[in-house]
């Protein structure tokens, strides 16, 4: 008996913990929308019914929308808070419109994208709430004296229809760029606006445009059958007449954004691809490449932009890379980067295979660069940390014939694009995430967005300063003067990465040492050799070495006239010509003679800029 007792309260126990759990589960993943309406609502479920008519995806919207709406009313909130609901809310709502034999498909099928009901603060003139559409729209709208009550019959339908267009007007005058200020007129019209209600069959059939069942518009009251009779014709005429407008607006909006579409894309096409002979990509394309753009695809992620493995159709290998700023400064990057890597043919420089450009009613203007695929991937996966571990999981660190020769590359890259094309290319973004290597470890220099071409013997004064800090040159930096030893610079700072395996500025140390002072220490110290990242120092001859050490110092000099050219470094590099005498540093930045004329230099770039280059500079010696 005791025995059974025990077996009956353990098994009590995992009933309880179950239940527990999942009751834990479900308020995890819950939705704040009550969907109960809809199997309730009269609406007209025949036209996601085999076979499915062309207005199904409006009517799922529509019949979501009442949703939406009422959360509105309740949260003051025009969408969701963030992905997962959003993605909770729709599976929801498909296991809601599958009990109404409609096929759970058509949902997934029309709401494809489903961050389009997820806050976006860019979203329609940053509306977010009801209190954010009263500060730019004011305490009353039209809408306010259109839309109220019962809307049954044409005119008053009709006008709430017109003060709608006439909202959604003024909001597009707050913001011409977007698309998506109409839904946000059709919520607060049904949830704030019309006291019956979203939830009320007839707000939703004229505000939300839900296409009701023949039993809704049914009279059964046979007292009142001349009276339907009477009314038959009129309401057929007034369903007509909206039937005619919502087609036709739909039409209208399909045909706008089409042709803004095509209109971005032409233009695109015809300013950038003449000039480059890049092969355009169609959208479908990449995604068949990239499985969709799968996670499991994903092989780099940076502050503008992911990166895909992809296979194209005839099975070659690409790298997909999606531009995820969406700003104009972008757009003038991406169409530089078309332009410039398409115009140039190295064995050192990655080459582009193609783009593409597509825009989006709710997503808006997307792009993306295709390169040849290196399955190596970048120079920083495979050097190692100042605690002598290895980025990214790699087996071996580089050897010492590896590191020569991934420098001589790079130095070769850049002294084409400074010397073997007219006019020059200024790289400005050179550091170690930007050189890839391919699978018999040749480096490529990689990523153009933000390269300049030249102004013959002239030097660039910009007041945009582009690049990564640590790899600026100083006067570029500090002034904005751009010339072909800005790369220079910081082909010296990766030089010294290279042969030391330090990163550029060492964040584990108190006072920030970047690799120039440290390396600039050592060799003023006799002790070139500390310099060589220990795992190699027996690798290789340790002239040759000290040589490569000395050109990275030398090409990272503060001053810029005593830097050599990359041609020059190169020749230094293959021992061709000699290391002149390393000349001593200036005094640093902090000293006094020196710091009224900083502070004034500190007003002339952008404040990060600067504090950047004072903590990097300051310590030189």
């Amino acid at each position: 008996m005791g025995k059974c007792f025990s077996f009956s309260f353990l098994l009590f126990f995992f009933f309880f913990i179950s239940f527990v759990s999942s009751i834990d589960s479900a308020a995890s993943s819950s939705c704040p929308i009550d969907l109960s309406y809809v199997d309730t609502i009269p609406w007209d479920t025949s036209l996601c019914r085999q076979p499915v008519h062309k207005d199904c995806c409006q009517t799922l919207l529509s019949l979501f929308g009442m949703g939406m709406a009422q959360h509105l009313k309740d949260t003051s909130k025009f969408q969701l808070p963030d992905a997962n609901t959003s993605s909770s809310c729709l599976s929801d709502f498909q296991s809601k419109v599958a009990l109404l034999s409609v096929q759970p498909s058509l949902v997934t099928y029309c709401f494809q994208n489903s961050t389009q009901f997820v806050v976006n603060p860019s979203s329609c003139a940053g509306i977010i709430t009801t209190q954010d559409w009263n500060q730019k729209l004011g305490p009353t709208t039209a809408l306010d004296t259109s839309c109220e009550g019962d809307l049954t019959g044409l005119a008053r339908c009709g006008s709430c229809l017109d003060a709608g267009m006439t909202v959604n007007s003024q909001l597009k005058a707050l913001d011409q760029n977007e698309t998506k200020c109409f839904y946000f007129v059709v919520l607060y019209a049904a949830a704030i606006v019309n006291d019956l209600g979203p939830n009320d069959p007839k707000t939703a059939a004229c505000i939300l445009g839900l296409p009701l069942s023949e039993s809704a518009t049914r009279k059964p009251s046979k007292s009142r059958l001349k009276l339907v009779f009477g009314l038959l014709g009129a309401l057929i005429g007034v369903l007509l007449f909206l039937g005619v407008i919502i087609i036709y607006r739909r039409w209208d909006k399909k045909r706008r954004q089409k042709a803004l579409h095509e209109e971005y894309v032409s233009n695109f096409r015809a300013s950038v691809l003449p000039n480059t002979g890049a092969k355009w990509f169609r959208l479908s394309e990449l995604e068949r490449a990239t499985n969709g753009f799968s996670q499991r695809n994903l092989i780099g992620q940076g502050a503008y932009g992911v990166v895909y493995k992809g296979t194209l159709s005839d099975g070659t290998l690409v790298a997909v890379k999606q531009i995820l700023d969406l700003d104009s400064k972008c757009d003038e990057e991406f169409s530089n980067e078309v332009e410039i890597i398409s115009k140039i043919r190295h064995r050192n420089l990655l080459s582009l295979r193609g783009c593409c450009v597509t825009s989006d009613d709710f997503i808006g203007k997307r792009r993306y660069l295709v390169y040849d695929f290196m399955s190596n991937g970048s120079l920083s996966d495979h050097l190692s940390t100042t605690s002598g571990t290895i980025n990214y999981g790699r087996s071996k660190l580089l050897t010492w014939p590896q590191r020569k020769n991934i420098i001589l590359d790079v130095a070769k890259g850049l002294n084409y694009l400074h010397y073997g094309i007219k006019p020059a290319i200024y790289h400005r973004d050179i550091k170690a995430t930007n050189i890839l290597l391919d699978s018999e470890l040749k480096a490529k220099v990689a990523d153009f967005g933000l390269a300049k071409q030249s102004t013959e013997g002239q030097s660039h004064l910009t007041t945009r300063v582009a690049g990564t800090h640590g790899y600026l040159a100083p006067e570029y930096a500090l002034y904005g003067q751009l010339t072909e030893k800005s790369d220079v610079y910081s082909f010296g700072i990766l030089i010294l990465e290279i042969m030391s395996g330090r990163k550029v500025l060492d964040t584990t140390n108190p006072s920030m040492v970047l690799i120039t002072d440290w390396a600039w220490m050592l060799m003023k110290s006799g002790n070139i050799e500390g310099i060589v990242e220990e795992s190699m120092r027996e690798g290789g001859p340790k002239g040759v070495m000290a040589r490569f050490v000395l050109v990275g110092i030398l090409c990272a000099h503060v001053m810029v006239a005593l830097r050599p050219t990359i041609a020059e470094a190169l020749k230094m590099l293959e021992g061709d010509i000699d290391i002149p005498r390393l000349p001593d540093r200036p005094l640093p930045l902090g000293h006094e003679s020196f710091r009224s004329s900083f502070e004034f230099s500190s007003c002339i770039s952008a404040s990060e800029t600067s504090r950047s280059v004072a903590s990097s500079s300051g310590s030189m010696i």
